[in-house]
């Protein structure tokens, strides 16, 4: 599947990124992800449908805040994520986001 742009209220969900206009790796070092290949690694992973990841992100500086994701496993899928510090409320907002999207337009039951 191709990266699937979200609209959580007050924030924006779109895929990792990692290139010459936005980098996610400085924000995701502040939640202890400092592998250099996890952005590529949460790409291909959308292509294969193993797991869809987004990053919530500020919506006036694409800024990521938190990221979130599913894991499909049969007819449900697996709902995880993590908050850079004072960002809890954006975790919140884009899980229940992504939850409406996989039950809605995957037809998957969310657990957590």
């Amino acid at each position: 599947m191709e990266p699937v742009e979200v609209n959580a209220g007050g924030w924006y969900l779109r895929a990792l990124r990692a290139d010459e206009r936005v980098d996610d790796r400085p924000a995701l070092a502040d939640g202890a992800i400092t592998d250099p290949e996890y952005v590529s690694r949460r790409s291909a992973q959308w292509e294969s449908d193993e797991h869809y990841s987004w990053a919530i992100c500020q919506p006036n500086t694409g800024e990521l805040l938190a990221e979130v994701g599913i894991t499909p496993d049969g007819d449900t899928a697996i709902l995880t994520g993590w908050a850079r510090s004072g960002h809890d409320d954006a975790l919140e907002a884009g899980s229940a986001a992504v939850s409406r999207f996989t039950e809605g337009a995957l037809g998957l039951t969310v657990r957590r």
